[in-house]
């Protein structure tokens, strides 16, 4: 059987964004592991204008496409007001059936962890027929991020994550023979 395609999602767009530290070492872990083909998908690079305001026919294409190539999820969410970003909303609304029946495990971070905009996250996931994974890393911007800038996770969150990506694994696999 061939590996699975895990696409770990990028969920913030803003300049000075700390997720791609914190995606590229969620990758260092999967890739260490072996088990899967991890890849950062960073949703800045599709150029989604707000859903509905312009005609993003290229745009929405290119981001379905992508979607449709992965077989799971890893979603790296920062929490803004107690929420995901607006940007990561409009990512997600851009697509249907690339989400289903797919997994996807969160990454979060935030003052308590992000745990306010992974739960925010599950409740659309459920929506858009993905399977989210119980365990969840959640990260301090207090003790896992240098002067709120500069990524230094505590050693106890490996644990977490490769937990996480078992369980995305599994998930995926068992869901793709349901597409």
């Amino acid at each position: 059987m061939s590996k699975l395609n895990i696409g770990i999602i990028l969920g913030s767009t803003r300049e000075g964004r700390v997720s791609p530290q914190v995606g590229e070492w969620v990758k260092s872990i999967g890739d260490g592991r072996g088990d899967a083909n991890y890849e950062i998908v960073d949703i800045a690079d599709y150029k989604l204008p707000l859903l509905g305001e312009a005609d993003a026919t290229e745009q929405a294409t290119a981001w379905n496409t992508k979607l449709a190539e992965l077989d799971g999820f890893v979603f790296v969410v920062q929490e803004y007001n107690h929420s995901i970003t607006a940007a990561l909303k409009n990512a997600l609304d851009y697509a249907r059936d690339a989400w289903n029946n797919k997994a996807a495990g969160i990454v979060s971070y935030g003052s308590v962890g992000g745990a306010r905009a992974a739960e925010h996250l599950r409740g659309i996931l459920g929506e858009l027929s993905v399977a989210d994974v119980r365990v969840h890393p959640a990260l301090s911007l207090f003790t896992d991020f240098e002067n709120g800038s500069v990524f230094k996770p505590a050693d106890l969150h490996l644990t977490n994550v490769n937990g996480m990506l078992d369980q995305v694994l599994a998930w995926s696999g068992a869901l793709k023979t349901l597409r």
